[in-house]
């Protein structure tokens, strides 16, 4: 089994959802919006097909890694600027947001584990070109993020994504937005697969609570 498709099923197992895991196209051979208009598509096919999946349409939440985490907070502006499917909860773990990569980390870390400036530098470039990004593409971007679902950010101690993760969710707060934020010690861009570790074991168990709470009824 594939690492999304094992995270899935954790997610489906422990927490009791539904859930729906896209198979988005990916760049470069597919720029943006490829990708948040699949990811889209399937959001608007869940909460049409709620009934026969046995989904409350009201308890409907986004999440992702890394670029995924760019895709469901994408998916969180657009559906509140659109009026689209509401979306009750959004998860993000350590998430790609902004692709101007200005931040402290996002300069400083050259020769990290798994992801470093130089990959981050290449992904952008395939995903969106060499303009300014869209919000939708690079979340931070968006000048109101009011009004948008309650939020779980979580961060790699050694991540170049880092601080952009922190200042989203700092954001959020000042905007109102429900957001809890948690930043691993110890950890660099998606070392959550190293599952023996005990720091990675605490990501899964948060992620487990954090979807728990933000799914649960009223």
């Amino acid at each position: 089994m594939d690492t999304p498709r094992a995270f899935a099923a954790r997610i489906a197992d422990q927490v009791g959802a539904v859930v729906v895991s896209p198979d988005y196209r990916l760049a470069p051979e597919h720029p943006f919006p490829a990708g948040l208009d699949d990811c889209w598509a399937a959001l608007e096919w869940t909460r049409a097909h709620a009934g026969e999946l046995g989904v409350d349409p009201d308890r409907i939440g986004v999440g992702g890694f890394s670029a995924g985490g760019a895709l469901a907070a994408g998916l969180a502006l657009r559906a509140r600027d659109t009026g689209g499917p509401r979306i009750r909860y959004q998860y993000l773990l350590f998430p790609q947001l902004d692709d101007r990569l200005e931040t402290v980390s996002a300069r400083e870390f050259t020769d990290t584990p798994v992801l470093d400036r130089a990959a981050l530098v290449l992904s952008w470039k395939h995903y969106t070109g060499s303009g300014p990004a869209s919000p939708l593409a690079a979340p931070a971007r968006a000048e109101d993020l009011s009004g948008l679902p309650p939020a779980f950010v979580g961060v790699c101690a050694y991540d170049p994504l880092r601080d952009e993760g922190i200042h989203f969710a700092h954001r959020l707060i000042k905007a109102g937005v429900s957001t809890e934020l948690v930043h691993y010690p110890g950890t660099f861009h998606a070392s959550v697969g190293i599952g023996h570790a005990d720091v990675s074991r605490r990501m899964v168990r948060d992620q487990i609570d954090a979807l728990r709470r933000g799914l649960r009824a009223d």
